[in-house]
């Protein structure tokens, strides 16, 4: 919350105590015994000057004019709220904080003043909290602003603003139960308000109790049928007990209220993800559009992205969630992992660093750094990564078949072996354990011990292609022809495009005397190599487009992106990627059909608007 929402609210709090010192100077400042008649018609000038610079929205007018009032009559409250009112405006909280310190002392009686000092400290704490300060500072701030509101209520306790003010801050310390009995009491004192039955609500969706949420969401909304917050809150409480549909209504009924409300798109985006992703996409593009500076957001558009096999614009929303929260090592490690999946393991490995450097000993970030090493090819690294993880987390089995991998790419077989067959006393459903045991026994020539892992892999896992590969590959070197032709004839069912499992059927076949049935096999296999090959192609030239792109080659990058299209004419990125690029040369038309095309082959669910 920013301070100008907290001056804004605080201004509607002084009204209601009949102390509006911003349009009203009601409140005068004793005059010093010293004070020359010109000084004080000089500091009352001064005063009106930063009052109609304020009203006319010329801020830092207004600033200079109630500085000079202050400094010409330091005990004048009037003056002293006001230059503490346009610092807060203008973030300079500490200042502000000062300025309503003096206002404190010289109307210690005036709720109104307690609490415009009980909303800087929580700007304070905010603050802190944005750059990423201490948590004791944020702590201390908040403590003091709890006090001063706390002032503010016994000196006014029939203010349902005063209440509602002290249940926000009691909140944001997770103190929940005083804060609900605050916007309780708030409630009380004025039950026609919304907003107070709204707030109250969110408290109890905080402890989990919807029923109770939903109750008040209700109210405020009966009470007004447009309150957009309540809305969005009654929907995130609705899918939270599993109400989809209400909740997707809910949410839909907010966003048509403010289209422009970040969080509402956000929360729609979270609903949709599961059963509708690319209604989710659409939301969290719409939603981070609005509200860029929500790291929350970011996270989980990158993850979502990330599904999608949308690698470089993952990458692009986790930098943003890092830049947003640097002191956060799931940040890092999101980013992270999609740098490998970019294949930037240097880039990764560090950012892998940084997430230890903030949660050292977490033998997932240690497990992650090494499979960027493997990418690396960096294997004494990755291994000893690996090592270290154990050393923290000995029964994880993924970690054993990591460092199984590490080993058997350093040509350490044996100790390969041993680690994997590790990991499957861990976890013996673990199928890619017995695959990769399989294959480790086959190249140390124990064909028999081989087949057995492999028909393992199969039986925990029935559409494991490779499996089924490996195993005929191995009863084809084992002599039994037969066997070796039905497990790949089944690798050929469960992945159609397999051309390895292709040529190594005809060949069987060739030898079992089945001519005609080797030379399809060897024709399909043919036949999607040299589509791989395309696809390779195409996927190459359009990770250059894209370099070419952001170095502002567009020419260049079209060049590359038609490229592309041309090797293979069904690959949706290079369309969508060319799309783009005509886009950025001014080729609307050209754009929109290569978008099209794109939506039409399933790169997006939709075009990119401008």
């Amino acid at each position: 919350m920013s301070a100008l929402r907290f001056s804004r609210s605080l201004l509607v709090l002084a009204t209601i105590w009949g102390t509006f010192f911003i349009v009203h100077a009601v409140v005068h400042a004793a005059p010093l015994a010293a004070q020359t008649k010109s000084a004080e018609s000089a500091a009352a000038t001064a005063y009106e000057a930063g009052r109609s610079a304020w009203e006319r929205g010329d801020v830092a007018a207004a600033h200079s004019a109630f500085e000079k009032a202050v400094r010409l009559n330091p005990r004048s409250a009037d003056a002293q709220n006001m230059l503490g009112q346009v610092l807060l405006q203008q973030g300079q909280v500490g200042d502000a904080i000062a300025h309503f310190r003096v206002l404190v002392k010289l109307r210690p009686t005036l709720a109104v003043a307690h609490a415009y000092l009980g909303q800087a400290l929580q700007a304070q704490a905010l603050q802190n909290q944005d750059l990423q300060t201490q948590a004791l500072q944020t702590q201390g701030s908040l403590d003091e602003a709890v006090t001063e509101f706390r002032i503010a209520v016994q000196l006014a306790p029939k203010t349902p603003q005063a209440h509602e003010a002290l249940g926000r801050v009691l909140s944001l310390l997770q103190k929940t139960d005083e804060a609900a009995a605050e916007i309780g009491e708030a409630v009380r004192l004025a039950p026609e308000l919304p907003e107070f039955h709204d707030e109250l609500g969110a408290l109890w969706a905080q402890q989990l109790k919807f029923a109770d949420a939903e109750k008040e969401f209700r109210e405020a909304l009966r009470l007004n049928p447009k309150y957009e917050p309540a809305y969005l809150h009654l929907g995130v409480a609705l899918a939270s007990e599993g109400e989809t549909k209400q909740a997707q209504d809910s949410l839909g009924e907010a966003i048509k209220l403010d289209a422009n409300d970040g969080i509402a798109w956000y929360q729609r985006g979270l609903l949709e993800q599961a059963a509708n992703p690319d209604e989710a996409l659409r939301s969290f593009e719409r939603a981070a559009a609005l509200k860029p500076d929500l790291a929350t957001l970011q996270t989980s558009f990158g993850l979502l992205l990330q599904r999608r096999g949308d690698v470089d614009r993952a990458v692009t929303a986790f930098s943003k969630a890092v830049e947003l929260s640097p002191s956060d090592p799931e940040a890092h490690n999101n980013l992270a992992l999609a740098l490998v999946q970019q294949g930037g393991a240097d880039a990764a490995i560090k950012e892998f660093q940084r997430a230890l450097q903030l949660r050292p000993g977490d033998a997932g970030f240690l497990q992650n750094l090494g499979t960027a090493y493997l990418q690396k090819t960096d294997f004494d690294a990755a291994a000893n990564q690996f090592r270290a993880a154990l050393m923290l987390d000995p029964e994880r089995a993924s970690l054993h078949y990591d460092l199984a991998l590490a080993l058997k790419l350093k040509d350490d077989l044996a100790a390969a072996i041993t680690e994997w067959k590790e990991a499957i006393r861990l976890d013996p459903k673990l199928a890619d354990a017995h695959y990769s045991l399989g294959i480790t026994l086959w190249q140390s020539g124990d064909f028999p011990a081989a087949v057995e892992q492999m028909r393992q892999a199969i039986q925990i896992q029935p559409d494991y292609a490779e499996a089924y590969y490996m195993l005929g590959t191995v009863l084809k070197q084992m002599g039994k022809l037969s066997e070796a032709a039905d497990a790949l004839r089944e690798a050929t069912r469960l992945q159609p495009d397999f051309a390895g499992a292709h040529t190594t059927l005809a060949s069987i076949l060739r030898q079992l005397g089945d001519s005609a049935g080797a030379a399809a096999e060897s024709k399909r296999g043919a036949e999607i190599t040299k589509e791989k090959n395309n696809l390779q192609a195409a996927t190459f030239s359009t990770n250059s487009g894209r370099r070419l792109l952001n170095t502002g080659d567009i020419e260049g990058a079209i060049s590359q992106f038609r490229s592309a299209v041309n090797a293979m004419p069904t690959y949706a990125a290079a369309h969508y990627q060319l799309g783009l690029a005509l886009r950025q040369k001014g080729d609307a038309d050209g754009a929109k059909q290569e978008l099209q095309k794109a939506v039409e082959l399933g790169a997006h669910a939709t075009a990119p608007s401008n």
